[in-house]
């Protein structure tokens, strides 16, 4: 048997407010992290992801003040990114509360921090967070058609996501976080064509992010190959709760927890 699908809210972190926008721009105002986190915990919530959206691009640490008052609040486990560049930074997390840690840029950036991290945390530990977009055919070293962008989806990088997906779990990411820039806060579905293709060549745990509109959009993404459904805007702005989403989950055949 499948092990249980797992819902998580995603708080997108800026200046200590939760924020979301469409396709990473346009920012608004969502509500404080720490009521949130604690909303989504007696939701039932099966996990609660915690991005610094601006600790990249602004070249500063996460906020960790915030991320410990979050994880005082919830028992659920909880992962950090944003702004994560050492094994040091990683272990600073957890000593605060994080369960998981995200990573992105700084792992585009100098792979080798991949299995540094897994080597002295595991790899349960890791969560390889990608942000990839779609590019014109034929683009040079995005053979799937899909190219991974760093700094909040600002930069793109010319590299193949799903091969860099392929790639960090092989070194040692215990999870892929898979967020379709061009889905993100559209509120269309899933990039379900995206979550295939890293599926068939990824076996660790997928996460699929960007773009849930309503419950129906989350049983496909499972169906394309997720094993966790992310979800921010829908649930930030009450278009729906996560019993919604588990419900429409287990209509569909899928064991929720």
């Amino acid at each position: 048997m499948s092990p249980a699908v797992r819902v998580i809210p995603c708080l997108d972190v800026d200046d200590g407010r939760v924020v979301k926008g469409v396709n990473f721009a346009d920012l608004r105002d969502a509500g404080d992290p720490v009521e949130l986190a604690r909303r989504y915990d007696g939701q039932g919530a099966d996990e609660l992801t915690f991005l610094d959206v601006t600790a990249t691009t602004g070249d500063r640490s996460t906020m960790y003040d915030v991320v410990t008052r979050c994880a005082e609040q919830i028992f659920i486990p909880l992962t950090v990114g944003g702004g994560v560049r050492t094994v040091e930074d990683v272990d600073t997390l957890l000593r605060r509360g994080a369960d998981k840690v995200g990573v992105n840029s700084a792992a585009v950036a100098r792979p080798q921090l991949i299995s540094e991290i897994a080597q002295r945390f595991g790899s349960q530990v890791l969560v390889l967070s990608v942000d990839a977009r779609r590019v014109p055919d034929g683009q040079p070293g995005t053979a799937s058609g899909y190219e991974v962008t760093t700094h909040g989806g600002r930069r793109g990088t010319g590299i193949c996501a799903v091969e860099w997906a392929a790639r960090a779990a092989e070194t040692g990411a215990g999870e892929i976080l898979l967020n379709s820039i061009d889905a993100d806060g559209t509120k269309q579905g899933f990039d379900l064509a995206m979550l295939a293709a890293v599926r068939r060549e990824v076996r660790v745990p997928l996460i699929a992010s960007g773009g849930a509109g309503s419950p129906a959009h989350f049983p496909p993404a499972v169906d394309a190959g997720a094993d966790a459904v992310l979800a921010a805007s829908i649930l930030h702005f009450g278009d729906t709760t996560v019993p919604q989403i588990k419900e429409e989950l287990d209509r569909a055949g899928h064991e929720v927890r």
